[in-house]
């Protein structure tokens, strides 16, 4: 549905997990006929359906989506290739229709499409599984010291409880001697179309009610049976995931499998918090509550 009068344009819906993005955005999709830009780091991988609270198939037959279950856990997926993956889904787009939606909560995605994002270097697979079993093994203590001590340029502005960021930074560094600061250039790309930003936000409590909700949701539609059989690919990046990880412990015999959901809850928050943080830094986000303000509202 093409409006010869507006500027092909990419809505982008951000904002912490639990918060409803998935159904606001399906409304506005649905409401405009066009389609949905996934920008979640886990939801593309096949194998991941429960625990990453991968829309279900009614909400999918509502509106094409995109980079959704479309990789392997076994394939290296991160914002580089996102990055191009979704330029190029929004020109297929844009060939329909002048609006595109794109709806995550993965910061990182979402500012790599928006502004582009530095080219890094190939990591070898020995030294990601290597950084991946120390971090099993000795928790995210140990991740903090060893880059507090040996790359202070990065650890000087890191997001110091997001180990999936500090594991990209120890891979770095461990591969090429540099710190991954010296491979950011902070030269923002410009887009060839408008980007108009909405971001969703609840008041605390009740963010953390939804959060605790979904993930005994989660348990009771076979969360557990879902990452024992994940087992064999527990040492890839792409199950280093809150959700994931602490069942792994518990199917260990580590802890138990109530100890396993009380983390999960906890660490889910802890999620949140950080998405919040990060998305709090765009200035050009319009910050919305989605139980006040309607999809019906959001002027385009």
């Amino acid at each position: 549905m093409v409006h010869a009068t507006r500027i092909p344009t990419v809505l982008v819906i951000a904002g912490p997990t639990a918060v409803g993005k998935t159904a606001f955005a399906i409304e506005i999709a649905e409401r405009y006929q066009t389609e949905i830009i996934s920008a979640d780091s886990r939801q593309c991988y096949r194998e991941m359906r429960i625990g990453v609270a991968r829309p279900s198939e009614e909400e999918l037959s509502k509106v094409p989506h995109h980079f959704i279950a479309n990789a392997s856990v076994t394939e290296e997926i991160n914002a580089g290739s996102f990055e191009q993956y979704a330029l190029s889904a929004v020109n297929t787009i844009f060939q329909k229709n002048d609006l595109a939606v794109m709806v995550g909560g993965t910061g990182l995605y979402i500012q790599s499409f928006c502004q582009g994002i530095d080219p890094m270097p190939v990591i070898p697979d020995g030294i990601r599984a290597e950084i991946i079993a120390e971090y099993q093994a000795k928790g995210l203590i140990w991740l903090q010291k060893e880059l507090e001590q040996k790359d202070p340029a990065f650890w000087a502005v890191a997001e110091k409880q997001n180990p999936q960021r500090l594991m990209r930074a120890l891979e770095v560094l461990r591969a090429t001697g540099n710190s991954i600061m010296k491979f950011r250039t902070a030269l923002k790309k410009i887009r060839p179309f408008r980007i108009q930003k909405i971001g969703l936000q609840l008041p605390r409590e009740t963010l953390q009610e939804r959060i605790e909700t979904r993930v005994d949701q989660m348990m009771e539609a076979g969360l557990l049976e879902e990452v024992r059989s994940l087992l064999p690919f527990r040492s890839l990046s792409a199950l280093q995931t809150v959700g994931y990880r602490e069942l792994f412990d518990h199917l260990d015999g580590k802890i138990s499998l109530d100890e396993a959901i009380a983390q999960i809850k906890t660490h889910t928050r802890h999620y949140a918090k950080r998405q919040l943080t990060w998305f709090s830094k765009d200035p050009e986000i319009q910050w919305i509550n989605p139980l006040e303000v309607s999809p019906d509202a959001i002027k385009i």
